[in-house]
């Protein structure tokens, strides 16, 4: 037996299968749409192919990567499970609602199932930032169950954004409590800000506050300007990408390295 195992990885609808050793070290990476399987060693090449074998369709470029960026080594070296790259939007809530999907019947819809659709409304919008230089991290876990719904790396500096289901509802905030519909007022935007700064605090890095909700019917800010926070809907999240002057590619590159490590965030207490 070789011992090597292969751990398949989604990012934007693209499939790669990684080959790793029990420790996690990745040993290669075969990327089914290019057509390559990418050794990191020739010493295993046999075993490598051998695992991949089953998983290969069609014909194959075998050899070492193409000139690996500083951010891919990162990457390389990370273990799959701290990892976070992977993550799809709304990845806590797709788990929560495998493991306990709740009665078959219910008076009202889980509000789970709403929280779900928001996430992957405006990430899904993130993730179309990709070939313009920035990058986004779904479902970013923080010491004592809490999460980034989505982190944002860019040209344009490093944002926290928060989703609110708010279909066809009228939206009022008035700093820092927001009002959704008929219902009780919250003070989100403390949340906000307080995921932002445990944000910063890991990343050594600033990071700003968004809120972005998803399908409102109107939108009122009774007290602009809001510290601190901006206040997006879902269809104006992307004009994120418009922005810049803020960090370097190398910067962003490194900030996503960095980021998308679990361990990280153990320090964002």
């Amino acid at each position: 037996m070789s011992g090597l195992r292969v751990v398949p990885t989604w990012r934007h609808g693209q499939e790669r299968l990684y080959v790793c050793r029990r420790d996690g070290h990745n040993l290669a990476w075969y990327d089914r749409e290019a057509g390559r399987i990418n050794l990191l060693s020739e010493e295993r090449r046999e075993d490598v192919l051998e695992v991949l074998g089953p998983f290969v369709t069609g014909p194959v470029t075998v050899g070492p990567p193409p000139v690996p960026t500083p951010a891919e080594l990162a990457r390389l070296s990370l273990h799959p499970d701290d990892d976070l790259a992977p993550n799809r939007p709304g990845e806590a809530l797709l788990i929560s609602l495998d493991r306990d999907p709740g009665p078959a019947h219910r008076l009202r819809p889980d509000p789970r199932r709403r929280a779900l659709a928001a996430e992957q409304a405006v990430g899904e919008a993130l993730d179309r930032l990709d070939g313009a230089g920035w990058h986004t991290l779904h479902s970013v876990p923080l010491p004592g169950g809490d999460r980034i719904h989505h982190l944002v790396i860019g040209p344009g500096g490093l944002f926290a954004l928060h989703t609110l289901y708010a279909r066809k509802q009228r939206v009022t905030v008035a700093d820092p409590v927001v009002t959704l519909g008929r219902r009780d007022s919250q003070p989100l935007l403390r949340r906000v800000r307080a995921d932002a700064d445990r944000a910063s605090y890991a990343l050594t890095a600033e990071v700003r506050p968004v809120l972005a909700l998803v399908a409102a019917a109107d939108v009122t800010i009774t007290a602009p300007p809001l510290r601190e926070v901006r206040v997006l809907r879902d269809t104006e999240v992307r004009g994120l990408g418009r922005t810049g002057g803020v960090l370097k590619p190398a910067d962003v590159e490194a900030l996503h390295a960095m980021a998308r490590d679990r361990r990280v965030w153990s320090a964002a207490g």
